[in-house]
């Protein structure tokens, strides 16, 4: 199937309404979609670091992104979960392409996830949207003042993230939650692209889940940050300061695993994105950097 083909039946966007097969072609219309006909598609890791690399801007990489071709077996499996749907969601399209970042354009707060769920960002376009996961992450978000409202379902349903950014380490939703290395490893240029254009006003940055944690590191050291050795390992709530200010912080990934048995509470959710908010306050106000202290 050639990029941007929808093959599923013309099902009404939940919010906007329209008509958009499933997955959605670029410049169609969907809320947010940030790529159009003509935006250039990498097929392979190589495509990927290049166009990556000569993007002129944040709104270009998230078109390149949006329509990102270069890993086989992901494209296959978000393309069939686009098309074949679940019941409870029948009446809506799939959006079925990668996901780009959302929110701030110059974030002071960037969020690293794993990667998009397969009826969450997969069906609805915007990372976290639409499903479990995202229905923590968001409330604890609006608890701490970085998103405008408690819950997000759809693209275009009015939620606002304040002073923060969300990102996928892999960008494409993987069978089981579980993309291989190669294809972390060809999707990371994209991050790379992304963190080079936020961190100069990047105040913290949240990773969820060892994998979040694994790619963000790995990330920030190509950016020619010093990042401290032996690699700091993973934690719910371990903080490592960066080279130039900015904090790295470790969360649970919101999973239904770590919600339903308690590896992560609310409590333990709110706390970490508290710090988040705060060290951010505190960098917009012009205050020392210096770490709260906490392990």
């Amino acid at each position: 199937m050639s990029a941007g083909t929808g093959t599923a039946g013309a099902l009404p966007h939940p919010v906007v309404g329209g008509s958009f097969p499933s997955p959605v072609p670029p410049g169609s219309g969907w809320p947010g979609d940030p790529a159009d006909a003509t935006t250039p598609v990498a097929r392979d890791a190589a495509e990927v670091a290049r166009l990556a690399a000569a993007a002129p801007g944040l709104a270009a990489l998230d078109a390149r992104i949006s329509v990102c071709r270069a890993c086989p077996r992901l494209v296959a499996w978000r393309e069939e979960v686009a098309r074949t749907g679940r019941r409870s969601y029948a009446g809506q399209p799939y959006w079925g392409r990668p996901i780009p970042g959302w929110g701030a354009a110059q974030p002071s707060v960037l969020v690293v996830g794993l990667a998009p769920a397969a009826h969450g960002g997969n069906r609805t376009g915007r990372i976290f949207t639409g499903d479990r996961s995202g229905d923590w992450l968001f409330a604890a978000l609006h608890r701490a003042g970085l998103a405008t409202r408690p819950t997000s379902v759809a693209a275009s349903d009015g939620q606002r993230l304040v002073a923060t950014r969300m990102v996928a380490a892999v960008r494409c939703a993987p069978p089981d939650n579980r993309p291989d290395p190669t294809e972390r490893d060809a999707c990371a240029p994209w991050l790379d692209a992304e963190l080079a254009a936020v961190l100069p006003g990047l105040a913290v940055i949240v990773a969820l889940g060892s994998f979040a944690w694994g790619v963000t590191l790995a990330a920030l050291t190509r950016q020619r940050l010093a990042v401290p050795r032996p690699r700091p390992r993973f934690g719910h709530g371990v903080e490592v300061a960066l080279s130039g200010g900015t904090l790295l912080l470790g969360c649970y990934h919101p999973s239904q695993q770590n919600t339903f048995t308690g590896k992560l509470t609310e409590e333990m959710l709110d706390d970490v994105l508290a710090r988040a908010a705060a060290r951010a306050a505190d960098r917009t106000a012009g205050a020392p950097s210096a770490s709260p202290g906490r392990p």
